[in-house]
């Protein structure tokens, strides 16, 4: 394989599709919101994408078959609006131009089946006081004021926005399709189901479907669990090492 390619293997006529995109990042947030999101919509799986810019190694399963890592679209027929496609993966593209080559393959996916917005998904470095804030950018007023309307917060002036979820933004506007980009804000080291929750409340309400977030809650609860346990280890591990400090310098010595 020397170039990224997809394999489509259903056929599907969408109505006037918009497709989200979220891959593994910071806080694992666009990953866990299309996971969720395919779940709950019961998505139909319609192509792979495979790429020699992944990392070069397989995933073995239960049954000792293995597989290369890849990306998979799929298809949610709306009965309300929009038609949905979703496209999540194992990994982002460990190269500079891997990146630009899988996200020129998305949007050519995305052109084929007559895709004129784009949503992408990802986490935005923050320590959140309370409700983790979304913030966003886009390529159109339009799809801007929408999500601003919907509690989305404008992302500042001169913040990159690294990998695919930024990265098609800018390449978007070669295809003339609209894009915009949700940043769920989190911690980052741990997967964080509250940010993802809060960037797909944003995600509904500016494309208008309907979602229960409900089934998310006990994930939030397990990763505040972990979260707790890790800041209490912090805490006595600075602990430990305050009071070994103290030790040490009732040993020193001064020699005149």
């Amino acid at each position: 394989m020397k170039e990224t390619y997809i394999k489509e293997f259903a056929e599907i006529r969408p109505n006037n599709p918009i497709l989200i995109e979220g891959l593994p990042g910071l806080g694992l947030v666009g990953k866990i919101a299309l996971r969720y999101l395919i779940k709950q919509l019961k998505a139909k799986k319609v192509a792979y994408l495979y790429s020699p810019h992944f990392p070069y190694f397989v995933l073995v399963n239960k049954k000792g078959n293995v597989r290369l890592l890849r990306g998979a679209f799929y298809y949610y027929q709306n009965p309300k609006g929009n038609d949905i496609i979703l496209f999540t993966g194992d990994s982002q593209s460990q190269t500079i131009e891997g990146q630009y080559e899988i996200a020129d393959r998305m949007l050519d996916f995305s052109e084929k089946h007559g895709v004129k917005t784009i949503a992408t998904i990802g986490g935005y470095r923050m320590e959140p006081k309370e409700k983790p804030k979304v913030f966003i950018a886009a390529t159109s007023q339009e799809v801007l004021n929408k999500a601003l309307q919907a509690g989305a917060t404008l992302s500042a002036s001169g913040s990159p926005i690294v990998g695919t979820a930024g990265l098609i933004l800018g390449l978007a506007k070669f295809k003339k399709i609209d894009a915009l980009c949700l940043l769920g804000e989190t911690r980052g080291y741990l997967p964080d189901p509250l940010a993802a929750k809060s960037v797909l409340e944003v995600l509904k309400s500016t494309f208008n479907f309907d979602l229960d977030l409900a089934g998310l809650n006990e994930e939030i609860a397990k990763a505040e669990t972990m979260v707790a346990r890790l800041q209490q280890i912090e805490e006595k591990r600075a602990i430990q090492a305050e009071e070994t400090k103290k030790q040490d310098d009732k040993k020193t010595t001064y020699i005149s």
